[in-house]
């Protein structure tokens, strides 16, 4: 009951997981930032994509289940960080972000992310549709004021809709993996 307080959906299915990674442009080179880790279900698809991946989890119990989770799976392109992500120090490397953070933390973590020192290359958030669509440089919608911050910077879209059933608990509002890959200068 307590993660559906916090507005926490998980992903059940690591099969899933890897699919959605797959719509992304993280690279076997890649330095990955995985918000709100959780027990690791994206974790462990991202070691499989990714050169390294850094998993913030802000409580520790569920942090030290994610650690048992990846030793049992001898998974050792992972770090493990207990803290909130909102007070993390974002790598001075190039990164990407990957993430099913809690809804009611997108705007914050969106903002932490564009006005970091060094933002990401690219992020993709699994958002509320709803939330997604005015962060669109689109006439079909009304863009956001951090809508237009973002897309100062970066290219965004939907890359792809999820089913409530993909989730645990399932969300009562429709959700999507977004897209915002930063524009690179000429």
């Amino acid at each position: 009951m307590r993660n559906h307080l916090l507005s926490q959906h998980f992903l059940k299915n690591p099969r899933f997981a890897l699919m959605l990674i797959g719509h992304s442009n993280i690279k076997k080179r890649d330095l990955v930032v995985e918000i709100g880790a959780g027990s690791g279900v994206i974790t462990t698809a991202l070691s499989k994509k990714a050169k390294r991946v850094i998993a913030v989890e802000a409580d520790p119990e569920t942090a030290e289940k994610l650690r048992k989770n990846l030793e049992k799976q001898q998974i050792q392109n992972v770090e493990v960080v207990v803290q909130d992500f909102l007070d993390f120090n974002l790598p001075r490397e190039e990164y990407k972000v990957f993430a099913n953070p809690p809804f009611h933390l997108s705007s914050k973590i969106v903002h932490k992310l564009i006005e970091a020192e060094n933002p990401p290359e690219a992020f993709y958030l699994i958002l509320q549709k709803q939330f997604a669509l005015k962060l669109l440089n689109t006439d079909r919608h009304y863009t956001s004021q951090l809508g237009m911050q973002l897309i100062s910077s970066y290219q965004t879209k939907i890359r792809y809709p999820l089913k409530p059933t993909d989730f645990t608990p399932p969300p009562a509002v429709p959700t999507v993996l977004f897209e915002a890959k930063k524009i690179k200068e000429m």
